[in-house]
């Protein structure tokens, strides 16, 4: 956000005091720290905010109100970073905190690759050229974490984020931390170790501060950040955004519901991080194994008719293949793979209400809690397809958008403001509170149970996944007819059980037979991501 005179950072914490102080419990501000490239993460100094953004007053003043996450962009630095200028004048330390490799050794065809631009980056040094690795691109040059120093240098960088009230460690594609020639360079064995024993100074630190794990990858490996409950305190739930939009886009329930049944329950004192929309694209790479060819393209090609762009990536064998859609998640709900049509804003706020409801915690992208559509001028001025989805809001156009009740901008905001409102007071919103996969005969109906710790409350959650009316059979439900059952979001009281209700297109219901629970939550949610 930005306005004449003050800074975005500051700008921001205005904002959340004004608007979102009783909504969200927890902001993640993207990296805040000098950088070159990426909106962010090719760093050039870890220890200082960009006078642009900010400063660390603003910086604690938003973590004095609220539980803030930061980045700790761990695999790589800016080529403009201090340690890249040491490696390139032979100097200390930098000079042995890169990693260098043969551009002709055949292993590296091996190495998992996230983009299409070169592994390697060559540098001029006083000692001639040499090449090192960058697996993002050639302005983020990987750090090596087989030297002993390197990791204590971030472990001082983690130090400071905790004193300027971080709560949450953001470990920015983790994945890829360790290089072996020889093997795929990423979710190595040692890469599993450091989250380990990150995890363990942190709970010497503070054990109230929690790391996550942010790795775009199959949902199996995702999984594996959870370790024996020693790694990661939360994972970024990956599978969920490209499933939940081809749900919607489709009009069926199959593949959402044939992988939350495949899911297993987070474990205990852990928790899934739910979320439909980022700072970067619609992550393909985890539905691998999860949709068929012919759903997956027709997905892609639907996001392209809505102005989408397709961001490729590197195949070992030289080969190119889908990496992640980019486009706003509110204009990607304009319609269905039949085309546009009228539903956008009640199937944008299904999609959020699906992602709320589910076991785990639910964090909001800005974007999508102000239904910021594409910024196709973006895209053309910095070249980035990741841009599309990063606009950078005015203040008082914002404030302005919001006040009229008729922007979508409006409608959006107020209503997922009032949802979260109503999800924050239920028990069985819990994030590691029950949750059983609902069979339906009506494949266009998406529908599940939550029931709290205590078993003192019970919600159904059910989704009307079409744009059509749909019935939906409460019978099929099994509601126990000795309780009275409401539905928290219209307020609809269900009188007969045996009756059959109708939802309308996009509608969600949440029916419960507890109204108003005390919140009952041990780590705080839901998350706003800026």
């Amino acid at each position: 956000m930005a306005e004449d005179g003050r800074s975005p950072l500051a700008v921001l914490a205005t904002f959340l005091e004004q608007h979102l102080q009783d909504v969200v419990t927890g902001v993640h501000i993207l990296p805040f720290f000098p950088y070159t490239s990426d909106d962010g993460f090719a760093i050039k100094d870890y220890n200082s905010v960009s006078p642009e953004l900010g400063s660390w007053e603003d910086v604690k003043r938003i973590s004095a109100t609220q539980n803030l996450m930061v980045d700790l962009v761990i695999n790589h630095i800016s080529g403009e970073h201090p340690w890249v200028k040491q490696f390139q004048a032979g100097e200390k330390p930098g000079c042995d905190y890169l990693i260098e490799a043969d551009p002709d050794d055949e292993s590296l065809s091996a190495v998992v690759r996230p983009r299409s631009s070169a592994l390697l980056t060559k540098l001029e040094t006083v000692d001639g050229p040499k090449h090192v690795w960058s697996t993002f691109s050639a302005d983020q040059i990987d750090v090596n974490f087989g030297n002993p120093d390197v990791l204590l240098e971030y472990v001082k960088i983690i130090l400071l984020y905790i004193e300027a009230g971080a709560r949450y460690i953001r470990l920015d594609a983790v994945g890829y931390l360790w290089k072996k020639l020889g093997s795929n360079c990423i979710h190595l064995s040692e890469t599993h170790a450091m989250v380990r024993l990150l995890r363990e100074l942190l709970q010497m630190i503070d054990p109230q501060i929690a790391i996550i794990t942010e790795t775009n990858v199959p949902n199996r490996e995702n999984l594996s950040y959870f370790g024996n409950r020693n790694e990661a305190h939360m994972i970024y739930n990956l599978s969920l955004p490209p499933l939940v939009l081809n749900a919607l886009m489709q009009g069926r329930s199959d593949y959402l519901k044939q992988w939350m049944m495949s899911m297993p329950p987070a474990p205990i004192g852990c928790a899934y991080f739910n979320f439909t929309a980022s700072h970067d694209g619609i992550g393909l790479r985890p539905t691998e194994g999860l949709l068929t060819a012919d759903e997956y393209n027709s997905l892609l090609d639907t996001m392209k008719r809505f102005g989408g762009k397709i961001s490729m990536r590197r195949r070992p064998d030289g080969t190119e293949s889908p990496y992640e859609i980019n486009i706003s998640l509110f204009d990607a709900m304009k319609g269905t793979v039949a085309g546009e049509d009228e539903w956008q804003i009640e199937r944008f706020l299904c999609s959020q209400t699906i992602m709320m409801s589910l076991e785990g915690i639910p964090a909001f992208y800005i974007h999508s809690l102000l239904g910021t559509r594409n910024y196709h001028e973006g895209v053309t001025a910095t070249g980035h397809n990741r841009t599309i989805n990063r606009y950078k809001w005015n203040v008082d156009e914002l404030e302005k958008a919001l006040a009229d009740p008729d922007t979508p901008h409006a409608k959006v905001f107020q209503e997922l403001s009032r949802l979260i409102g109503i999800r924050r007071r239920q028990r069985a919103f819990h994030p590691n509170a029950t949750q059983y996969t609902l069979h339906p005969l009506n494949p266009a109906i998406f529908a599940f149970w939550r029931q709290s710790m205590a078993r003192d409350q019970s919600i159904f959650s059910i989704h009307n996944l079409s744009n059509q009316p749909q019935e939906l059979q409460l019978s099929d439900l099994n509601l126990l007819d000795t309780d009275e059952w409401i539905d928290l979001i219209s307020g609809d009281r269900l009188m007969s059980l045996g009756a059959d209700y109708l939802i309308q297109p996009y509608q969600s219901l949440w029916i419960t037979n507890k109204v108003d629970s005390a919140a009952d939550v041990s780590t705080p949610d839901p998350f706003l991501s800026e």
